[in-house]
């Protein structure tokens, strides 16, 4: 029988639904590797999935097989060849319109608002893409439109979480330093007096910025409960864009 570990692993922890726990333990073991690891001890791997190292050396016995691990000559672990020729496939394949459009469609419907995905562009934002409220009272920008940097919730977002913008001397410095310890910016008439945003950072995998997605209500129809459903779904789309 195999021992019952003390602490939860990470894996257990977050198991899949009807899924097999070898495979969700196997899988915990290569997503502790970081942009800062160039590799891992099995001790640190063990720390890191909370598993028993006798399991994480199992688990690596097959991950080495089918290269998703390699092991170097100085005993630690790193990534194997298998994830860069998935990351090719994934690369050739991936489309920013299929990832946004399903969360942004998802905002729409539980909120009834407008929901919007913004990046930096030049010293404006470009609304690139863009699902309508249901309702016949809106806001009318459209995927495409250039909006200003320093007004609305989505220029608010994109400059307070730019290393550089963010951090310049200015007016707006404090607000800038509030909203990247809330993270988000909601607020009424920011940039036209009878319409309200709430907007929340995108990060890309190396965790800079990389949009925001932004709810664009009129003021009538103004809800602050609707911070939390901007930011999970922002938080769905951190680290799967670029």
């Amino acid at each position: 029988m195999p021992r019952k570990a003390v602490t939860e692993s990470i894996a257990d922890a977050d198991a899949a639904q009807g899924g097999v726990a070898a495979v969700d333990r196997a899988l915990s073991l290569m997503s502790v590797f970081t942009s800062n690891d160039h590799a891992l001890s099995l001790r640190e791997l063990a720390e890191r999935t909370r598993l028993y190292k006798s399991t994480v050396l199992r688990l690596l016995a097959s991950l080495e097989h089918a290269r998703w691990i390699q092991r170097l000559e100085d005993g630690r672990y790193a990534l194997g060849p298998e994830v860069a020729r998935l990351h090719g496939v994934y690369s050739a394949s991936f489309s920013l319109e299929r990832v946004v459009i399903p969360v942004l469609r998802e905002l729409v419907a539980t909120t009834g608002e407008s929901a919007a995905y913004h990046v930096r562009q030049g010293d404006a934002r470009l609304c690139l893409y863009r699902v309508d409220s249901p309702h016949p009272v809106r806001d009318h920008i459209r995927a495409g439109d250039l909006l200003p940097l320093d007004r609305g919730s989505g220029g608010r977002i994109l400059t307070a979480f730019d290393d550089i913008l963010g951090s310049a001397p200015g007016p707006d410095q404090e607000l800038y330093r509030k909203i990247r310890s809330d993270g988000y910016f909601a607020a009424i008439g920011d940039r036209l007096s009878e319409v309200a945003g709430i907007s929340a950072p995108v990060f890309s995998a190396a965790g800079a910025i990389a949009a925001a997605v932004t709810l664009t209500v009129p003021v009538h129809r103004y809800n602050p409960s609707h911070v939390t459903v901007v930011r999970r779904a922002a938080s769905q789309l951190s680290s799967r864009v670029g």
